[in-house]
């Protein structure tokens, strides 16, 4: 993230495993997600162009720690046939925080999934539909105040 990134901090941590529960050291965890203000790096002038988006690898116990900040909701764009047809259905155009993930280990499927934040807006109405109650993280303040915190385990199926 750029230095002196506006937001809540956000500490996020897990583990990825096997089905059998065996920890996969070496797996990839790929998150990209919006910044403070609901805008994603490439698509908004003035943020760096790789800004809260990265490729981080669990350690030997396939555990892995990110730091970053919470994202906000934003509006999807509503020009166009998706314009014409949001405002024909009359529905909003908003979608709730969330990270994208791509995790990923040798001889495992990929997962590709969004995790949102419990409480946060758009949850019962994302105009994607894409919310499921196991997707829903639950961050909590951090001891030292510093913003918070959430763990989120991974199980991959083999390939």
């Amino acid at each position: 993230m750029r230095e002196g990134e506006p937001g809540t901090q956000l500490d996020f941590s897990g583990q990825v495993r096997a089905v059998d529960g065996t920890p996969l050291a070496g797996a990839t965890v790929d998150l990209w997600h919006a910044d403070d203000l609901g805008f994603y790096s490439q698509f908004a002038p003035e943020i760096p162009e790789w800004n809260l988006r990265g490729t981080f690898t669990t350690d030997a116990e396939g555990r892995f720690m990110i730091h970053t900040v919470q994202p906000a909701p934003y509006q999807i764009p509503t020009d166009g046939s998706c314009g014409k047809l949001i405002a024909a259905a009359g529905w909003h155009a908003w979608r709730p925080a969330h990270l994208h993930l791509k995790v990923s280990a040798a001889g495992h499927q990929l997962i590709t999934t969004q995790l949102y934040f419990d409480g946060g807006d758009y949850i019962e109405t994302d105009i994607a539909d894409a919310v499921k109650p196991e997707l829903i993280l639950a961050p909590t303040a951090k001891a030292d105040g510093s913003g918070n915190e959430v763990v989120y385990d991974f199980v991959l199926d083999p390939a």
